[in-house]
């Protein structure tokens, strides 16, 4: 039996009177990139924060490579660093330059020696095309370093797989590129990654699965060239017809 690298089971998330997410079931398979799509408030953000446990679900399960995350003795320091996150906004410490944001994980969660970590920083932010960009503070960067910044500073915990929320949502469109880019190859490379976006031509050429939702709940499922060509519900149709018109 193949164990999914991620699987959510039935999950549903309430706040208040209003219900976020409705029985919310899929797996995504290890290597495997699955691309969240759906109209803003959908649920996209709180899904990928129940599954590191940054939101608590109601009701339902998630397991990571088996584990199952929502029991009450899940140790959530070793669960997050095993899931690299990256956010909307960089969230980077301004006081900080490139390099000591992305070693700071390593040295003080990881228990790495200063220099190890500060090596290992070096070879991230190589990998997100930062390297010369080391030495320099956020408020000198483009939002698209700080979003690479980001992902530099996630990738430096070593993560077995790696979540998206809507990383491009806050950069001015000639910076997208730039950020996608970097995602790209991730994927290329085997990361196992599960994202939320509003960028349809990265979901179309770089996942293997599409899920759309609408109202906390998955309406449809499949590969991205069903999705983008022939879609089975009319509320994927209307929702794809409104978004690629733009």
């Amino acid at each position: 039996m193949i164990i999914p690298a991620i699987e959510v089971s039935h999950l549903r998330k309430v706040f208040g009177r209003l219900t976020v997410l409705n029985g919310i079931t899929f797996p995504v398979a290890e290597r495997e990139v699955v691309v969240l799509i759906g109209p803003s408030g959908c649920g996209k953000s709180t899904l990928l924060r129940c599954v590191n446990r940054l939101e608590e679900p109601t009701s339902g399960s998630i397991r990571i490579r088996g584990e199952e995350i929502t029991a009450p003795q899940c140790d959530l320091n070793r669960l997050r660093q095993r899931i690299g996150m990256v956010f909307q906004r960089f969230n980077l410490f301004p006081h900080l330059t490139a390099l000591e944001n992305v070693a700071l994980g390593p040295r003080v969660s990881l228990g790495l020696p200063v220099e190890e970590a500060r090596a290992r920083a070096r070879e991230m932010l190589a990998q997100v095309a930062l390297a010369a960009k080391a030495d320099v503070y956020p408020a000198h960067l483009s939002g698209g370093q700080m979003q690479r910044v980001a992902i530099a500073r996630a990738l430096a915990m070593r993560p077995e797989m790696m979540l998206f929320d809507e990383p491009t949502s806050a950069l001015d469109p000639e910076l997208v590129g730039e950020v996608l880019a970097v995602m790209r190859d991730l994927a290329r490379a085997g990361m196992t990654m599960l994202v939320a976006t509003h960028e349809m031509a990265f979901a179309r050429e770089a996942a293997r699965r599409v899920l759309f939702l609408d109202g906390g709940q998955v309406v449809e499922e499949g590969e991205p060239a069903q999705i983008f060509s022939a879609p089975r519900h009319e509320r994927t149709r209307e929702f794809l017809r409104r978004v690629l018109e733009r």
